[in-house]
């Protein structure tokens, strides 16, 4: 159908442009004769039409992924206590600002340029990379799309040390991830995205699947998030020295909520603009999967919190709906729909007990960034292995496509977590990486930023 509206479209297109050039009358002899319609001409304007389409939809999803950052500000604001608002915001639009830099300048050129070494991955750094020159506004779409992913990665580290972390050493790492431990990782797992096969990294050699990032962009994000959460400690009075949990609860849930709706908006950029190309409309079967494992991750998680708690909890219950997009984001190009359901109700059962386990070993995620990005990540991305309707496990073909899966998980959490610890307990040693305890206890606004959230009016 989309096929005959396009071709009708042009066919009236050109049509209309022979009219008009089309000589008024017979004794006109001096009127150039209009360029005759050809097979080849009408090819080239039906091409010309898809390509321009395919830029438009994968900007669009681009920007859907760029609002995305106004709904992590947000959770993450809504989460934590009202005198580090501020603060959250500000890492929030500076991580965006620094990382679209960095990643301009380096970590495109890391992630897709020619391999340092074929078959690896890891592209020849290049500063302020002249790849996307070479396919015109092609490539200037395609690097806007993998701009805002990168950005993504680098803001879900906020959620993870909010309250207590030094907001310059943040910006330093936040230049980090997005120029080198990010496009690393990615180029392992997407490298051919942009050079074809020879660009590809070892991993998609191998056959991995994570088709829009629950490992390549969430995972990579958390377990950089986990690393810094282990080095800067947990916020002053969140343990108790005979072993007891102490609940620090978000100062405003309205915030987080309107939050989770809004990623969960930007998350139809993020999976179904993942095709690039409308063509064939797969992007629909996306954004239905997308939806339904949302769906399916809030209400698992509130009723695990219904049943265990004996009421509903709301910061659970969103985060089970982040949970369940989350999770959906790896297979959600090769499951059916009831298979999406299934997966969002594991991750929001999932992210429950993640949360809990976390406490347990002491370290202190104020949002449940780890829990939601890291492990329902993780799960996603073993569900392409177990879910996906031509490799599957599920389906009868074997355990490989499960096994394959395994060492993309693997390899992410060694390097990223790896990678990001070393950078910050570099950063710790050398620039600082907590803030003071008076700092801690006034708030990082007034004291790291001059400002307040909601100043008391005199």
């Amino acid at each position: 159908m989309l096929r005959f509206i396009i071709l009708f479209a042009v066919l009236m297109s050109v049509a209309g442009l022979n009219a008009q050039d089309a000589p008024a009358t017979d004794a006109s002899p001096t009127a150039e004769a209009a360029e005759p319609l050809t097979l080849e001409s009408l090819q080239a304007e039906i091409e010309t039409l898809r390509a321009e389409t395919d830029w438009l939809w994968t900007c669009i999803a681009g920007f859907l992924v760029f609002f995305m950052q106004a709904g992590f500000a947000y959770v993450e604001a809504g989460f934590t206590r009202s005198k580090n608002v501020v603060n959250i915001l500000m890492k929030n639009l500076a991580d965006l600002s620094m990382g679209s830099i960095a990643f301009w300048l380096i970590g495109f050129s890391i992630m897709f340029g020619p391999p340092l070494i074929e078959g690896f991955g890891i592209g020849t750094p290049s500063l302020a990379d002249s790849l996307t020159d070479a396919e015109g506004n092609w490539g200037n779409a395609f690097l806007i799309f993998q701009m805002v992913f990168a950005a993504t990665a680098a803001t879900i580290v906020s959620g993870a040390m909010a309250e207590r972390t030094k907001f310059a050493t943040y910006i330093v790492f936040s230049v980090v991830i997005t120029a080198i431990i990010y496009p690393v990782y990615g180029s392992f797992a997407w490298g051919s995205l942009w050079g074809g096969d020879n660009y590809a990294g070892f991993l998609e050699d191998m056959g991995f699947l994570d088709f829009a990032g629950s490992t390549v962009v969430h995972s990579v994000g958390a377990w950089a998030g986990l690393a810094g959460a282990i080095l800067v400690g947990p916020r002053i009075g969140k343990f108790q020295p005979n072993g007891k949990v102490t609940p620090i609860l978000g100062h405003n849930m309205s915030m987080a909520a309107l939050g989770v709706f809004i990623l969960w908006l930007g998350w139809f950029g993020f999976n179904p603009g993942s095709t690039t190309s409308v063509g064939g409309g797969d992007f629909a079967l996306i954004a239905i999967n997308t939806q339904m494992a949302a769906a399916a991750g809030a209400l698992a998680a509130m009723f695990v919190t219904w049943i265990k708690y004996k009421k509903p909890d709301i910061g659970l219950t969103l985060n089970g709906a982040l949970a369940g997009l989350v999770g959906i984001t790896a297979p959600c190009d090769g499951v059916s729909i009831g298979a999406s359901v299934a997966i969002g109700l594991i991750a929001g059962v999932i992210v429950v007990f993640s949360v809990l386990m976390f406490d347990k070993l002491k370290i202190d995620d104020p949002v449940g960034a780890i829990s939601v990005h890291g492990v329902c990540g993780a799960w996603g991305t073993l569900a392409a292995g177990l879910f996906n309707l031509e490799s599957g496990l599920f389906y009868g073909h074997g355990i490989d496509q499960t096994i394959t899966q395994l060492i993309g998980i693997a390899v992410a959490f060694v390097w990223a977590f790896g990678a990001s610890f070393i950078i910050f307990f570099i950063l710790k040693k050398t620039m600082g990486l907590r803030v003071s305890e008076e700092e801690e206890i006034q708030g990082l606004d007034i004291l790291e930023h001059g400002n307040e959230a909601y100043p008391i009016s005199k």
